[in-house]
């Protein structure tokens, strides 16, 4: 096992998405990044703790190495706005790489090089050794199937979802 952490938005969008890849073992939603010690959700929501919604993907490398879900990662968000992905705006939305091995600093600075010309804009992605890591709060976890009715979940993350089945197949 491996794992990988990773910002591109809201947590709940990509976490839904890489729930039903080959070889992912678990998606957690968390927070990463900032300066303050187990922050809420309100309080990284606020835009005062410096962290990023992230999500931890615990991966199987036999099934899918950390290079094909960089690709995927590529893929499911817009790399070239800052601190934004859709409607959603704040620092905690920026798209980041948190790398926690060197092997995996060169994958993904590799990675954002060999993506760059996918998109008319620079990519603004950071790429960041991880620190501190916290796991977000319990309802925020497998939020999208937990909350099929919720408007968010039907008219954000559904059509993301509807979206990327239809790419992969």
């Amino acid at each position: 096992m491996d794992f990988s952490i990773l910002g591109a938005g809201c947590f709940w969008c990509f976490e839904a998405l890489f729930l039903n890849v080959p070889g992912i073992i678990s998606v957690e939603a968390g927070y990463t990044g900032g300066h303050i010690k187990n922050p809420s959700y309100e309080a990284v929501c606020s835009g005062s703790t410096g962290h990023a919604e992230v999500c931890k993907i615990v991966f199987d490398p036999k099934v899918i190495t950390y290079d094909q879900i960089l690709d995927i990662f590529w893929k499911i968000h817009n790399p070239t706005t800052l601190n934004q992905e859709g409607a959603d705006k704040g620092t905690q939305y920026r798209s980041a790489i948190y790398y926690n091995s060197k092997e995996q600093f060169e994958i993904a600075k590799k990675s954002k090089e060999e993506h760059t010309a996918d998109f008319d804009k620079p990519i603004v992605t950071e790429i960041t050794k991880l620190g501190d890591y916290y796991k977000a709060e319990d309802y925020h976890q497998n939020y999208y199937n937990n909350n099929l009715e919720n408007p968010y979940c039907q008219f954000v993350i559904r059509p993301k979802l509807e979206k990327f089945n239809t790419k992969k197949n």
